[in-house]
């Protein structure tokens, strides 16, 4: 090693700044703690908005070729430091960022522990006080793959523009299916629950669950107006406990009031007065201790309210201020566990489906049932539907039928099976025409008739989602969830170009460098490639027992490194065209699990990030921890993946606990650098990204953390994807 190089061996720095009598927190445990994050409360987001640019100068100072960088060989270098300058110490525990000239690195502090990011010997200096601007690039949503059907009911409308409507993660979709084009209302801050349509059918209500903002992240309606997406009013704040689980406009009145019910224990239904500028309520009542799954005003008689849930259908009366309540009697009948829908008859009939899979009548103004049509579906019917032209419609969640009524509840014989790879039925609407909408249990949506044939036009994953890698020349993309599923899309066609169901739920996944393989890694420690033509297994392998958190092939598809959650990162060389595999070492040296691999443009460095905020550098083929700071400091590296680096520091908020950014990615220009972070939100800066409290542009639309970011090959677009929520997002970049 030269003499005049910085160690860079152990994982730990001996800084020349006195160690302080109180000690930093012991580095946290990380192995055995579960594959999935726990989700996190937050009171203070980031809003959606486009921040004015600070005037003040910000780019760090570089100095030339010829005046390097003096090199001290008394210190020993790392990403780690336990040297504490009380200083720098806040009131709230957190602590300034630094840049120390003479070694030549900017130390940010994590959960209180610092962290040295190294800059390229031509940084002269850089200034931790200034604020570095936004990019001038933003980002625009202009799709968004995916469709809450696996546990949400009442999602899915056609609307007299021509549109459906749903819902997935905190956006609501109006998806044109023959122009191929969406537009979103983003107003909501969280998971959105629930949708009603108005009757002037320009105007909408929608729910959302506790979110992150400390105010509008409470569980709140939003009604608001599909022409120009303006939202007119917002209901609520601070009146619901848990989510709004259902609601409805009333419809005799021409939509002046709206139903409402809280998810909480007591499950509260209120009725609100919209028809002055201001919304008020009317009154509130307890509903029931049991899940409520459905409340609907009735379409011909004034003031009734129907409800249905876990053991209940309840016909509610709304007089003089208050509700009375009537409950279903069933008589003879078996009383289902779950009331699971209901519909109305054109002659007032109030129809309802249940988890026996019966289906019973309800006459208009009546608590008992006077027809009863038993064992329609195997397992629940999760909707009823009665089409323009008075035919019902009714749909299993378990045997995935749909089955055919004549309007005098008679089976007309007309009935179709969903294929077992998207699902059960979860919702049934009137589409255009004819035509039947079809939501199902696998978060995918289907258009077409009874009687021929039903075509996806939405599809998407339903499990946590992690896994995405976009084509390195095409504009296409792929993810890879917990369901096991793995897509390839069309960012232009906007669609599923194929798909593969794997044995093991899947993490994550990297393209070959002329994209004929695909490696994708499991959480089960095995990991596989897949032929993108055959879409066939090509090899596969395990390493350990635990989740593969990184895949990445080398620039010239020489290795696959593959960072594993038991802390070690596996090294194969690749060869055959991406089709042989052989293990030529791993990389041990992180003491928690490594999160963010990046490879050197020669392909013969490695850099790491880990759970416990270290930053590592490895040689390949010898699988070896570089310990060189002069090697490394002044590499290209071909990608941007690391959250850790001295070109991402700026991406860390204050205060920030080392899981509040869970991926970056610079653009292939070097321009820009996306960030996904824990509050469910889309960050953009400008790259390089090495002032610490960099200004950024921030896009809303996922409402759980958002996992993963990634540009297209030709930066003209940015996917996205949402942990829990299940969704993809593709941005513009405009």
């Amino acid at each position: 090693m030269d003499s005049t190089a910085t160690d860079l061996s152990n994982g730990m720095l001996s800084d020349s700044v006195a160690q302080s009598s109180s000690a930093l927190p012991s580095k946290p445990n990380f192995r055995g703690t579960p594959t999935r994050r726990a989700e996190k409360a937050y009171s203070s987001p980031l809003d959606n908005a486009h921040i004015t640019p600070n005037k003040r100068p910000t780019t760090p100072t570089h100095r030339s070729a010829a005046s390097p960088r003096t090199n001290t060989p008394s210190k020993k270098w790392s990403s780690m430091s336990n040297s504490l300058d009380s200083s720098t110490l806040h009131r709230d525990g957190s602590r300034d960022p630094e840049w120390r000239a003479e070694e030549g690195y900017v130390k940010i502090y994590l959960r209180g522990r610092a962290i040295n990011l190294y800059a390229p010997t031509s940084v002269e200096n850089v200034d931790v006080t200034s604020v570095a601007d936004p990019p001038s690039e933003k980002l625009q949503l202009e799709w968004v793959y995916g469709y809450r059907g696996r546990d949400c009911r009442s999602n899915l409308y056609y609307l007299s523009t021509g549109e459906i409507i749903y819902f997935a993660a905190a956006a609501v979709v109006l998806h044109n299916v023959e122009e191929n084009t969406q537009r979103h209302y983003l107003g909501h801050t969280d998971d959105v629950k629930c949708l009603a349509i108005h009757p002037d059918q320009v105007r909408v209500a929608t729910g959302q669950v506790a979110g992150h903002d400390q105010k509008e992240g409470k569980p709140h309606v939003r009604i608001w107006d599909t022409m120009n997406l303006n939202t007119l009013h917002v209901i609520g704040i601070g009146d619901f406990d848990k989510a709004v689980s259902c609601l409805s406009f009333s419809r005799l009145d021409g939509g002046n009031q709206l139903v409402v019910v809280d998810d909480a224990n007591d499950h509260v239904m209120s009725v609100w007065d919209l028809s002055k500028s201001h919304p008020k309520k009317i009154t509130e009542t307890k509903s029931s201790t049991e899940p409520v799954l459905a409340a609907e005003f009735h379409p011909l008689e004034k003031g009734n309210i129907i409800t249905c849930g876990k053991g209940q259908i309840s016909f509610w009366t709304l007089e003089g201020g208050s509700l009375a309540k009537k409950t279903g009697i069933f008589d003879k009948h078996d009383k289902p566990k779950f009331v699971l829908c209901v519909a109305f008859a054109e002659n007032g009939d109030v129809i309802s489906g249940d988890s026996n899979g019966n289906i019973f009548i309800w006459p208009k103004g009546n608590n008992r049932i006077s027809k009863a049509i038993e064992g329609v579906h195997e397992g629940g019917i999760f909707s009823v539907c009665v089409m323009k032209d008075g035919t019902l419609l009714s749909g299993g969640g378990k045997d995935r039928k749909i089955v055919q009524f004549d309007s005098s509840y008679t089976k007309t014989g007309v009935e179709t099976e969903i294929p077992e790879n998207f699902g059960g039925v979860r919702m049934l609407n009137q589409g255009k025409g004819g035509m039947v909408l079809v939501g199902t249990t696998r978060n995918c949506i289907l258009q077409g008739t009874v009687d021929l044939q039903l075509n996806p036009i939405v599809q998407g994953h339903m499990d946590e989602l992690w896994g995405l890698a976009s084509h390195p020349s095409q504009h296409q993309f792929m993810t890879s969830g917990s369901d096991k599923q793995v897509h390839m899309w069309d960012s232009m066609s906007r669609s599923v170009v194929w798909s593969k169901e794997l044995s093991d739920p899947a993490h994550s996944c990297s393209f070959y460098p002329d994209a004929s393989v695909v490696a994708i890694g499991t959480e089960t420690g095995r990991w596989l490639v897949l032929d993108c033509e055959t879409h066939e297994i090509v090899t596969s392998h395990t390493d350990g027992n635990e989740q593969i958190e990184c895949a990445l092939y080398s620039p010239d598809g020489k290795y696959l490194a593959l960072g594993s959650r038991d802390n070690h990162i596996y090294i194969y060389e690749v060869t055959e065209g991406g089709k042989k595999y052989s293990r030529i070492g791993k990389c041990s040296g992180h003491s928690s699990f490594v999160t963010h691999l990046d490879w050197s443009t020669d392909g013969v460095y490695l850099c790491s990030n880990s759970g416990d905020y270290e930053v590592l550098y490895w040689k390949v083929p010898a699988c070896k921890q570089e310990t060189s700071i002069s090697a490394v400091r002044d590499l290209e590296w071909a990608t941007g993946n690391c959250t850790l680096t001295f070109n991402a520091a700026g991406v860390w908020p204050e205060g920030a606990d080392g899981t509040d950014v869970n991926n970056v990615c610079r653009s292939n220009n070097k321009k820009i650098l996306a960030s996904a972070d824990d509050f469910g939100k889309v960050n953009l800066y400008q790259y390089p990204c090495c002032q610490p409290k960099a200004k950024k542009h921030v896009y809303k639309g996922h409402s759980s953390h958002v996992t993963n970011v990634s540009f297209l090959f030709d930066d003209s677009r940015l996917l996205s994807t949402g942990g829990r929520d299940m969704s993809i997002m593709q941005w513009q970049v405009v």
